[in-house]
Formats: structure tokens, C-alpha cells, sequence
């Protein structure tokens, strides 16, 4: 791997580190109360005192992750983001994400597993909130359905999928305003236009506007990072692809230079890719290596 590369994964992992929209929402308790509130409408006795976020910080990770946790009363409540890109791996997600959860969550409240005292562990509640459009997608998904075809495994994680609604709720208001930007990225590409026309559509239509009119310079930084996120990733995926053809040409050249027969001109021919310099000192490699 080249230097190049290695700094671009660098520069990636601490850019990814940033909060999405889907935290920057939900990290202000108001906006966490009106969620749990849209899941547990029948607890008239929450408020946000008594929500503790408890999301784990991706800190070293090389992907953005939009999971978010909170504890009110005896439940933990874990939400993942599913983009457009429909997966099942997204249970494999929230199998880690609760485990770790739960790690943590015992590390908090002094609590060792490994004494004979039963430890008190908060009940899970699991989410996956879709922003893609439903189709035939399932409202619940479970991990031995989608990977052990339904047999009874010893680990079992359910989630019910969330998707967009006609209701007004504050879930799918956020999905509504992620469907807006996609919209506004085709429309107008990955520039800044998209995302401010984005909030002016979304305030217009009275989707997140309250949160829009506090943040909107906040916002506009946060989605033009994944702009930036983007083209960083698209850069290394372009230097890892041409790094890997330099590599298969040089493989080849090799081989020519072993079998004596052609000069270093027409290799050269074979292998545009590769200078007279670069086959030279392959030359000299094969030669030493004879």
C-alpha cells in the first residue's frame, strides 16, 4: 500500500468520526423525547431527564454509522440507520452494536458479570429506520430467519424496520428529509446547492423545521463533510485500483524480462503503463534475483 493510500484511510477514519444529521437530531433531547415518544406513545410519564444517550462513539471506524442508543427506565433503545441500500447485514450491525451496549452499559452502572450476583440489564428494544422506499421489505426482521434459514440458534436478535409513513412524527420526518436530499443530489449533484436546497425545501414543507431554523449552519457543515467524505473515499478507491493494475503490469513485465526474448522497448509495448525507467530497474531486480 502506498504512503498516499495510507494517509487517505488516515484522513478518512478521522473525518468519519464527525456526527451525521441522524445524531446532530437526535443528541438534543427534545428531539430524543418526541422519538421515544413516537414509539411508546402510551408513556405519559417520560420526559428528558429521564433519556440517557448512551450511543457509542465510532471514533476509529472507516464508515459513517448512524446507530444511536438511549436508556429510559428499564429499556435500552437502539435505532440504526439503513440508507437507500437495502441489506440483511444490518442485523449483524445491531447483534455488535447491542453487544457493546450492554459492555458498556455494565461498565457504567459498576456492575461485574463475572460474580455470582445476577447483574440488572435493561430490556432491548431494536430499530431499523429505512430511508429507502419500502417495497416488499419486511416490518421485522430477525437473524435466524435471514441467516440460518429460521432454525432455533442459541443468539436470536429481532428488529422491527421502520419506513416512511403518512403520519407527522418526528421518525418520519427525519426519513422525509433524507429522501429530499437524495432527491436534490441527483438533481444537482454533490455541491452545496443540494443540501441548501434541501433544508429550503424541508422547511417549506414543515419537515424538521424547528431543528432546521436552529441549525441550519450546522447542518449545511454536516452533509457538505459527507461530500467530502465521499470524494475522499472515491480518491482511494481510485488509487487502490491503479495501484492494483501497476502491480499486475509489473508482474508481467517480470516475466517477459525472464524469458530474454523480447527488449525493453517492446515490453514496454505490452505494457504501456510501466516507463523505460521502471522497466530498467525491474531489469536489474530480475537480474539480481537470477
Amino acid at each position: 500500500m502506498s504512503d498516499d493510500t495510507k494517509q487517505t484511510l488516515k484522513v478518512v477514519a478521522k473525518r468519519k468520526a464527525k456526527d451525521s444529521v441522524f445524531l446532530d437530531l437526535f443528541r438534543n433531547k427534545s428531539y430524543l423525547l418526541k422519538l421515544y415518544k413516537t414509539l411508546h406513545p402510551e408513556d405519559t410519564t417520560a420526559t428528558e431527564d429521564s433519556l440517557t444517550d448512551v450511543t457509542i462513539e465510532n471514533v476509529l471506524t472507516d464508515n459513517l454509522y448512524n446507530d444511536l442508543g438511549f436508556v429510559v427506565g428499564n429499556k435500552l433503545m437502539i435505532l440504526i440507520e439503513a440508507q437507500s441500500t437495502w441489506t440483511m447485514n444490518i442485523l449483524v450491525r445491531v447483534l455488535l452494536y447491542l453487544a457493546q451496549s450492554y459492555h458498556e452499559y455494565f461498565q457504567r452502572t459498576s456492575q461485574n458479570y463475572y460474580k455470582s450476583k445476577k447483574v440488572k440489564i435493561p430490556k432491548p428494544e431494536l430499530y431499523v429506520i429505512f430511508t429507502g422506499n419500502k417495497g416488499r421489505k419486511p416490518d421485522r426482521i430477525s437473524l435466524s430467519k435471514e441467516f440460518f434459514e429460521g432454525a432455533d440458534i442459541d443468539v436470536e436478535v429481532k428488529a422491527k424496520v421502520i419506513y416512511e409513513s403518512d403520519t407527522d412524527d418526528i421518525i418520519n420526518q427525519y426519513i422525509i428529509f433524507c429522501k429530499v436530499f437524495n432527491e436534490q443530489t441527483k438533481e444537482h449533484g454533490m455541491i452545496q446547492k443540494a443540501v441548501t436546497e434541501t433544508i429550503r425545501i424541508c422547511k417549506n414543507r414543515n419537515i424538521l423545521r424547528e431543528y432546521l431554523l436552529e441549525r441550519e449552519k450546522e447542518v449545511v457543515t454536516i452533509m457538505m463533510s459527507l461530500f467530502d467524505e465521499e470524494q475522499i473515499m472515491k480518491s482511494f478507491i481510485r488509487s487502490e485500483r491503479h495501484e492494483a493494475v501497476q502491480e499486475s503490469a509489473r508482474e508481467t513485465a517480470k516475466k517477459l524480462i525472464k524469458k530474454g526474448k523480447m527488449s525493453l522497448d517492446e515490453i514496454a509495448d505490452c505494457v504501456p503503463s510501466l516507463s523505460l525507467d521502471e522497466l530498467r530497474e525491474l531489469e536489474t531486480e530480475v537480474m539480481q534475483l537470477a
